[in-house]
Parts: C-alpha cells; sequence; structure tokens
C-alpha cells in the first residue's frame, strides 16, 4: 500500500512538472512570430525569464504588409512599419531591439501600456470612500504612470490569437505601487488591413479603485533614424475646445481653459514647431506641449475622433480615435539623444504622443471626469490609431 501510495505521489508529481512544461511552452510558442519580418527584430533577443515568467517577441502582420512588434515586457511597441508617399516602408514607433534595453531604457515609458493610471497624481495622494492612499512617488513630488513599478514594467501573460491580433493579461494585486483592490486587465492589440492599430483595453476589480489605462507610444512619422527627426514639422489637428492648464510641477490647476487665442489651439491645422517656443507660460512650464486635450464628445463613452498628425516630407499621417474624454498631447520634450532600435538614437522633440486618457489628477479634481471603477462594474476603452499617406 505504501509503496502504491510512493508511486501515485510519483506520478503526481512527474503530471504537475509535465503540465508546468507544457505551460511554459505554450507561453513561449503561443506566437506566429517568426524571423521572417521587415522589422529585423529577433525573437531570440526578447526571450528571458523575469520573475518566473517568460518575455518574448509577437509581431502583427495584415495583408498589406504593414507590421506591428511588440514584447510582452510592458506590452511595450518596438516597432510600426507603414509605408510612406513612395511606398517605402519605415519604422514610424519608438522601441529597442532587445529585452535588456527595453527594461533599462532611458525613458521608463518608452511606447509602453501604462496604469493603473496614466498621467500625475499630486503628492502621490487621493481620497476613496473617505480613506487616504498614499502611492510611489517617481516625478518630482507626483505620482507618474502607476508608479515605477507600473504596468510597463511587468510582463503580460500574452497570447497571439491570429497574424493580426493579440491578447495580454495582467492581474495588478492589491496594494500594488499603493493602489487598493485587485485589478484584472486584458488588452488587445490588432493591426487591420485598413492600417489601424486598435487597443481595446477591459478591466474589472473587486474593491473600489481607480482605473486609468492608457498607451504611450512614441510616434516618429518620419521613421526612426539616427538621430530622428523632430516632429516640429508635423502638422497636428486636436478635436478640442478645451484644455487642462498645468502648475509647475505638471498638475493640473483645476481649470478647464479656451484653447482659443492660445499657441494651445489644433481645432486647425498647425505644425508643431509654430508656436511651440512661443512666450507662453505653459509652454515654458513643460519645455512643450504636454497638456490634456478636453475632448469635444457629443456623448461619454463614444469612439470618436480626437486627433490628427501628418509628416509632411515622408507623407505619412495618422488619425486618433478614442473613447476616452481626453487626451494627451506630448512632444517628447526631455529626450536626451539615448539610443534606440537598430542604431537609432531619440533627440528631444523627436516624437509625438497621443495618450487617450481620463484627466491627470483626477481624484483630487471633482468637477473632472472620474476615473474610479466599482465591483462589479467593467472598465472599457478602445483607442484607434489609423496610419494612412497624403500624397500634398
Amino acid at each position: 500500500l505504501h509503496s502504491l501510495r510512493r508511486r501515485q505521489r510519483q506520478m503526481c508529481i512527474r503530471d504537475s512538472i509535465y503540465t508546468l512544461q507544457i505551460k511554459r511552452f505554450y507561453i513561449m510558442n503561443n506566437t506566429i512570430t517568426n524571423e521572417e519580418n521587415i522589422c529585423e527584430l529577433k525573437r531570440s533577443d526578447f526571450q528571458r525569464e523575469i520573475n518566473g515568467k517568460q518575455t518574448d517577441l509577437f509581431i502583427l502582420k495584415n495583408d498589406n504588409g504593414a507590421e506591428v512588434a511588440f514584447t510582452n515586457y510592458g506590452g511595450a511597441l518596438l516597432a510600426i512599419m507603414m509605408p510612406d508617399k513612395n511606398g517605402n516602408m519605415g519604422n514610424v514607433v519608438q522601441g529597442h531591439d532587445c529585452i535588456e534595453n527595453v527594461i533599462n531604457s532611458h525613458e521608463p515609458f518608452l511606447s509602453t501600456l501604462v496604469g493603473r493610471y496614466g498621467n500625475r497624481i499630486a503628492k502621490g495622494k487621493f481620497m476613496l470612500d473617505n480613506e487616504e492612499y498614499s502611492l510611489t512617488i517617481n516625478n518630482g513630488p507626483n505620482s507618474l504612470h502607476g508608479g515605477p513599478h507600473g504596468f510597463h514594467a511587468q510582463v503580460w501573460d500574452t497570447e497571439q490569437t491570429s497574424k493580426q491580433s493579440a491578447r495580454l493579461h495582467y492581474l495588478s494585486v492589491d496594494g500594488e505601487e499603493g493602489f487598493p483592490g485587485n485589478l484584472d486587465v486584458t488588452v488587445t492589440y490588432t493591426l487591420t488591413n485598413q492600417n489601424e492599430f486598435i487597443i481595446t483595453y477591459t478591466a474589472v476589480t473587486d474593491k473600489k479603485t481607480l482605473c486609468n489605462l492608457t498607451h504611450h507610444a512614441f510616434f516618429s512619422l518620419s521613421g526612426i533614424a539616427n538621430p530622428t527627426a523632430s516632429v516640429e514639422n508635423n502638422i497636428v489637428t486636436i478635436n478640442a475646445d478645451f484644455y487642462t492648464p498645468v502648475d509647475e510641477t505638471s498638475i493640473p490647476t483645476g481649470e478647464i481653459c479656451k484653447v482659443d487665442g492660445t499657441p494651445m489651439d489644433f481645432r486647425t491645422p498647425h505644425v508643431v514647431g509654430e508656436r511651440i517656443n512661443d512666450d507662453f507660460e505653459q509652454l515654458k512650464l513643460g519645455a512643450g506641449y504636454d497638456h490634456c486635450y478636453v475632448l469635444n464628445k457629443c456623448e461619454s463613452g463614444t469612439l470618436s475622433f480626437a486627433a490628427k498628425c501628418v509628416e509632411p516630407k515622408s507623407g505619412r499621417s495618422m488619425e486618433v480615435y478614442t473613447t476616452e474624454p481626453g487626451i494627451q498631447l506630448y512632444t517628447a520634450n526631455w529626450h536626451n539623444g539615448f539610443a534606440g532600435a537598430h542604431g537609432a538614437t531619440f533627440p528631444a522633440r523627436s516624437a509625438i504622443c497621443f495618450e487617450a486618457q481620463h484627466f491627470p489628477d483626477t481624484p483630487n479634481k471633482g468637477h473632472f471626469p472620474q476615473a474610479t471603477l466599482k465591483p462589479g462594474e467593467t472598465y472599457h476603452q478602445v483607442t484607434i490609431y489609423k496610419f494612412g499617406v497624403e500624397n500634398n
């Protein structure tokens, strides 16, 4: 009897080991990535075990030959290969070409997912149901983008469901970076045959918490290079009559101001560099554009046009659509020329970001649209980056 029980235990242990091996094999190999790609990234350069989880390279491809490459470490985009007006493919997003450089990037949020809270929370403190919470401080006196170990610094469980789509999952545990509740997050990346990169987010919680997710893609529509060209020639349109001015620590003052008559007005197309160095306090505070725009919405939560960007030399264009109430325009003002993929370098103002989100510091601004999530509710967001070409 003892011998039988011992053999049964050995069989259970063997089966458990086998199951674990199968799961690891599935996580590492459930990808349609191969070495034949135009972004010239190697899967072996992104495979590493971090805290018991495997990182990897994933590449989405559509029927037009476009590609989106990313790693499940932070959901970081590594390349978005799109054609210019002459049909030449180029990488239009800033990223790295190996996992070590993603992890140790000079810009920790370089083209990554961001959570639990995109943007800043003043002094890292907020009240929720009469209880004060303290977050990790990582941006002057404030908490930024969920803290130093936020969603950008986590390994997401990732399944590539088709050649054009992948699903990323992460469970943010109660107390992570100071946030309450277990937040269960699923993000889907999709590359359509219309050259749209669609990001769909859902999340649920077991305790009332904050949830304000975004993606911090740094776009360089001219194509990354050494050095990557300035975005000051980019022509930008933003569907917003108002924006949220900030103080000297980039926290919203609480005002919601008209863009009319200011360098913040992109309701009609304007070249980024046309007014970025104007003698205007808000631009001086951020060393350029780093502000949240209040999007014009017919109805809250509807998917609608938010912004457009055109790079005139290449002819590449990008339209942004989102369900979110705001979008943060950031012109990479604090880049310092650090190295990226394939020898590219990223100087100041070499990228432009359109971060779809709720407004910064909403838990401390009661009149802003709130970014709370309760048990029984489902957070849902869709943001689309649609790439095209303009010959004029």
